[in-house]
């Protein structure tokens, strides 16, 4: 009974947030929580805060997101990666053109430009994990790995917030988040 109550609140809060005016987002206090700034270095990379949400059991598909700043000399692309808990990830662009919300795959993945910092996040850029082999819960990471065209490639844990959560989850930093590199999951091109 419990359950049920929790699941009905969570799907009104849901249709609320959705529903909302323009401009207006409805979010629980958990989700309105300070974003954590864990982050792993590859390279000229940093790769701050990745985080992902709840799923129902049976999902097929989740979204997954970071922010990457890049502060050397030459652009970079993020290419792609992997979730341990889908069969494959893909890089996603999500617009709204004369109302009709879009999204369609990068094929060719996502530029960082020297200097900048891109971020995905709901609405926008994101990574689309698919054919999922298990629901995502809160509290519980996910290890992942992101693959650049130049950098190579680097181990991240994905946090997962509450379902309908704008931001990532506050909390303990996962191991190996450190400014001065994560080792582990270097494989350079």
């Amino acid at each position: 009974m419990h359950k049920t109550i929790i699941g009905a609140a969570i799907a009104a809060m849901t249709a609320l947030s959705l529903n909302a005016a323009p401009g207006v987002r409805l979010v629980s206090d958990a989700a309105a929580q300070a974003v954590p700034e864990e982050s792993y270095k590859l390279g000229a990379l940093t790769i701050t805060a990745p985080w992902t949400r709840v799923t129902p059991k049976g999902a097929k598909i989740a979204g997954g997101y970071v922010r990457i700043t890049n502060t050397g000399a030459e652009p970079d692309r993020l290419v792609g990666g992997t979730f341990d808990l889908s069969a494959r990830v893909e890089v996603h662009e999500m617009s709204v053109d004369g109302g009709v919300m879009r999204m369609r795959e990068l094929a060719t993945g996502l530029e960082i430009a020297p200097g900048a910092s891109v971020e995905l996040k709901p609405g926008g850029y994101h990574f689309m994990f698919m054919d999922m082999k298990g629901a995502l819960e809160a509290g519980k990471p996910v290890k992942g790995r992101l693959t650049f065209q130049k950098a190579g490639s680097i181990d991240v844990e994905f946090r997962v917030a509450p379902l309908g959560a704008a931001a990532a989850p506050a909390g303990v930093k996962p191991a190996g988040a450190h400014g001065g590199g994560h080792g582990a999951g270097h494989d350079h091109h």
